[in-house]
């Protein structure tokens, strides 16, 4: 029997894109893969919030497919706890993998030590390596590290981490368009670039008309759901935005991350009466909640990394008929232009912009039914699976 070795650090039931994405994927790759072909997990337990808990086994055992959960230390998402945490990940993965004859290894990695994890293990049988690339590391730490000798000490260790890992994989999947360029120096690889997609969850329950009507209400309700992290930089726009808004604009934040202590001193800095903070809910309930939103919201920080990416929100959001407010720049901007209607685009971080289009807004909803059709979660995991079973 062939095996392949499948790591990603964030796997069901855990609430994040990165659970959210190989969760499904490799439900569709076992199907695949047949009787033939045993595919073997190794993740950790739900770990992305703190003050978020849901139950899950450290093993289960299927027909062909078998998922070890990895107990890491509980986190608040900072630089130093990811750090920790990696490290535990890497340490047991290691363990649970030694001894053990792989014919293939898949890593999906936003942060690059899944894929150097990956990368260790192939090298060491001489075997294939797939990649799934959610981010670029390399270029997040450099705009996020401020310390200038912690910066001159980590990214020339990152950027070698990065060429053996990358220069070394057979194939390497892209999450977006905008990383192409970065990745044209690894001409080894064969190369994809299969996005997030829609998830069924999000499609059956747009199925169903809305069954509250807003247009008509005086102040309406903007909701953001997701982490609440320096990627996110939403202490850089909610306060700001929100008090100007004040009156005729009620802001849902829904979440959790490194960065909520700062968003919640700036709310509290200027007094901001229309933001309502809440903990991360599960999936169900957060559909409940869009359901009864008039404006859905999506931000990245105003990082010169991010122009490359593509978030993975936006595709969830997209599902809705309701208007995106969406402050991404870059490759995600030309994104949301060419293929998202009715949104509310600005530049990151930009209170003024933000503002100013909100102030001149026409109201509507529109579904967007190409959009799902053509990025569908299905479509999109079976697709990818195909590729990764080349290798087999």
């Amino acid at each position: 029997m062939k095996r392949i070795l499948y790591l990603t650090f964030y796997f069901e039931p855990d609430l994040c894109a990165g659970s959210f994405r190989n969760s499904p994927l490799v439900k569709e790759l076992a199907g695949q893969a047949g009787q033939d072909i045993h595919i073997e997990v190794i993740t950790t337990l739900p770990n992305r919030y703190s003050s978020f808990e849901a139950d899950a086994l450290a093993y289960e055992q299927y027909e062909n497919l078998s998922i070890h959960r990895v107990a890491i230390p509980k986190h608040q998402s900072g630089m130093k706890d990811q750090i920790l945490s990696f490290r535990e990940y890497y340490s047991k993965a290691r363990k649970i993998a030694k001894g053990k004859k792989y014919d293939l290894v898949i890593a999906s990695s936003s942060r690059l030590f899944t894929a150097y994890l990956g990368y260790t293990i192939a090298k060491k049988q001489h075997i294939p390596l797939y990649l799934d690339i959610r981010d670029i590391f390399y270029d997040t730490l450099e705009d996020v590290l401020k310390d200038g000798f912690l910066k001159k000490i980590a990214l020339p260790i990152i950027k070698r981490i990065e060429k053996r890992t990358f220069g070394y994989a057979k194939h390497i999947n892209l999450i977006s368009g905008g990383f192409k360029s970065y990745f044209s120096r690894y001409r080894q690889a064969i190369y994809s670039f299969y996005p997030n997609g829609v998830d069924n969850i999000f499609i059956d329950a747009n199925n169903s008309e809305i069954p509250i009507n807003r247009e008509e209400q005086p102040v309406k309700t903007i909701v953001y759901a997701g982490n609440l992290g320096e990627g996110q930089g939403l202490h850089k726009i909610i306060p700001e935005a929100a008090k100007a808004l004040e009156g005729r604009f009620q802001f849902l934040i829904i979440g959790d991350g490194g960065a909520k202590e700062k968003l919640e001193e700036q709310l509290e800095s200027l007094n901001v009466g229309n933001v309502e903070l809440r903990a991360p809910v599960k999936r169900d309930e957060l559909i409940a909640i869009y359901l009864k939103a008039d404006f859905l919201f999506v931000h990245l920080n105003n990082y010169r990394a991010f122009e490359k990416v593509l978030p993975s929100k936006l595709f969830e959001l997209a599902t809705f008929p309701l208007p995106i407010i969406a402050g991404v720049g870059g490759f995600a901007s030309e994104f949301v232009q060419d293929n998202i209607e009715n949104t509310i685009l600005f530049e990151p971080c930009n209170v003024e912009e933000f503002v100013k289009k909100m102030n001149i807004y026409q109201y509507k909803k529109i579904n967007r039914v190409s959009f799902i059709e053509r990025f569908k979660r299905d479509t999109v995991n079976r697709e990818m699976a195909a590729t990764m079973l080349k290798y087999i």
